[in-house]
């Protein structure tokens, strides 16, 4: 017979180890499914989700996050709403057009976090085009992809800078630097960050390079939100509020550290050239993450007034069938804390 002494000491290790694994055993058990989708491939701006997944951060949050690259914001608005995704990053825009023109959608998209707080979307030609203010596109050829966010958001930009006769030439995104390299247009739209580096790619001196960003010129336009299903909003709030924090942790960290960041795109994309997604996830967090307006409003926010600007300057660009209603599109509740959402870096001097 083992001593009473010896019985009580195994009982007790085996219940404190019980305690210590019950947490782990009931994460494990309890982690909850998200499909989530960017609005474009694994390029430099991705790092700000990624790091998350790298950090283990939505793990801890108790969140079984799965990222997949996009190929347009509509696509992913789409997909959200179908409930192929449960959350995703998209065009604010897109989302307000997705909302007017389906009225009776059973599962619209709602926005929950603003990250892009100006648009990216520019105006691009080169120095030899004679363009160097929105009045020189008068009567000027453009090009872009028929889904691009500057293009679809081009009459709002034309009508602040009276902008008119303007032609369009579409093309596949692939093409629409070359285009433009080539003389076949005289300037485009996209992605400053994007379609920037873009032209430096195909041999452009960044010197030689114009770039008119809508948000210089009159068009406070709000960017890319994080959107998330109506279902996943009503079903399971915890989760998507775990999931911005979670999200905030890591983007934080990829702002203050961009180099290391990178790391984290190239994991997804072996291929991807790290020296230049590193200048575009930069120009991106200068541009359009910690910029002025997002200082002054707070990284996450949406300014209702701006908002209600935005959707309608929005149904009229884009002729919707309905007007937008910013209420229906944009919900702050799952927001952290104000102290979580301090994570702009030090603004440059």
């Amino acid at each position: 017979m083992k001593p009473l002494i010896t019985l009580i000491q195994r009982r007790t290790l085996l219940a404190a180890a019980a305690l210590i694994a019950a947490p782990a055993l009931a994460l494990a058990q309890t982690a909850t499914p998200i499909k989530f989708q960017l609005d474009w491939r694994f390029e430099g701006p991705a790092a700000l989700f990624l790091a998350s997944t790298a950090k283990g951060y939505y793990k801890a949050a108790g969140l079984d996050v799965t990222i997949d690259a996009g190929n347009g914001s509509g696509g992913t608005v789409t997909r959200v709403a179908s409930g192929t995704y449960d959350m995703g990053f998209a065009d604010m825009a897109a989302l307000m057009e997705f909302h007017a023109n389906n009225p009776d959608a059973a599962n619209k998209p709602v926005a929950i976090m603003m990250v892009y707080n100006n648009t990216p979307a520019a105006v691009l030609t080169l120095k030899k085009n004679g363009i160097s203010k929105p009045a020189d596109l008068n009567g000027k050829k453009l090009g872009a992809p028929v889904f691009d966010a500057g293009r679809r958001g081009f009459p709002v930009f034309a009508k602040a800078n009276n902008i008119n006769g303007v032609t369009w030439t579409s093309m596949d995104p692939p093409l629409r630097e070359t285009m433009l390299v080539r003389g076949d247009i005289d300037a485009i739209t996209g992605f400053s960050f994007t379609s920037q580096l873009n032209l430096e790619a195909r041999g452009v001196k960044a010197e030689d390079i114009v770039v008119l960003p809508f948000s210089s010129y009159g068009v406070k336009l709000y960017g890319n939100v994080i959107i998330a299903s109506p279902k996943l909003l009503k079903e399971n709030p915890a989760a998507v509020k775990a999931f911005l924090s979670a999200f905030v942790k890591g983007a934080k960290e990829v702002m203050a550290k961009p180099d290391e960041a990178i790391a984290t795109v190239k994991a997804r994309d072996g291929i991807i050239d790290v020296a230049l997604e590193t200048r575009r996830l930069k120009m991106a967090i200068d541009s359009v993450v910690a910029s002025p307006d997002a200082r002054a409003e707070g990284f996450g926010q949406a300014v209702p007034g701006r908002l209600a600007l935005m959707a309608s300057q929005v149904s009229d660009a884009f002729n919707t069938k309905t007007r937008v209603d910013p209420g229906a599109v944009w919900n702050p509740a799952f927001l952290p804390s104000k102290a979580e959402l301090n994570v702009l870096p030090p603004a440059k001097k």
